[in-house]
């Protein structure tokens, strides 16, 4: 999740649909569990409804909180994987980038996202079927979201080393430390300390390599 600059504490709504998600991962998960709930048949049944759940949620607190429209501009990168096929599907709502198998793609709306606050008033299934930046993957071995912020990475001293380097390829690609829970963040103090970059802008980045 990336929230808006020009939003209204574009922090708030980012952080909210992170814990919305979460919530809806374990709850989906507890009723499978018990026979509360009959399990999807597909990642991307799945993956609608989360979407589904979580609109929900969004329009709820949205009315009780008297929120507007501004308040809830984030963007949205979601990857499922299904571990025991070793298949999965993204979906990227407004910019974003992802990295799938050493293939990198940038989502770039030209500084105008789409946000998903922008849709909670609209039928979700209309929104959902209109959504195009969906990448289904076959097999997954080394996959990557990250907000448009590993993009933005900006020089705030003099390289220590001769060479430089590509934030993205780096962050994404590369398979230093692969065998650390720290790697990203291993990875982030190099840039910082040996490159003498920096984000420019809020960043998050979820890899998964198998």
């Amino acid at each position: 999740m990336d929230g808006c600059t020009m939003g209204t504490d574009s922090y708030f709504v980012s952080t909210l649909v992170g814990k919305l998600l979460r919530k809806i991962a374990k709850t989906k998960g507890y009723k499978e569990l018990y026979g509360a709930e009959i399990p999807c048949s597909t990642l991307e049944d799945y993956l609608r409804s989360i979407l589904a759940d979580l609109f929900r949620e969004l329009i709820l607190i949205k009315n009780q909180l008297l929120l507007e429209q501004n308040d809830l501009l984030t963007t949205l990168l979601i990857l499922l994987v299904d571990k025991t096929t070793d298949q999965g599907i993204i979906l990227v709502v407004g910019d974003g980038c992802i990295a799938v198998n050493g293939s990198v793609t940038e989502f770039d709306q030209d500084n105008k996202p789409d946000y998903l606050g922008f849709h909670l008033h609209k039928d979700f299934d209309h929104w959902y079927s209109s959504q195009t930046q969906k990448i289904y993957l076959d097999t997954i071995q080394d996959v990557s979201i990250a907000t448009d912020g590993i993009t933005l990475f900006t020089k705030v001293a003099a390289l220590t080393v001769e060479e430089g380097v590509d934030p993205v390829a780096f962050l994404l690609q590369d398979k230093t430390n692969a065998d650390k829970d720290d790697m990203l963040s291993l990875k982030l103090k190099r840039l910082e300390h040996v490159y003498g970059l920096q984000p420019g802008d809020d960043l998050a980045v979820i890899r998964v390599i198998r």
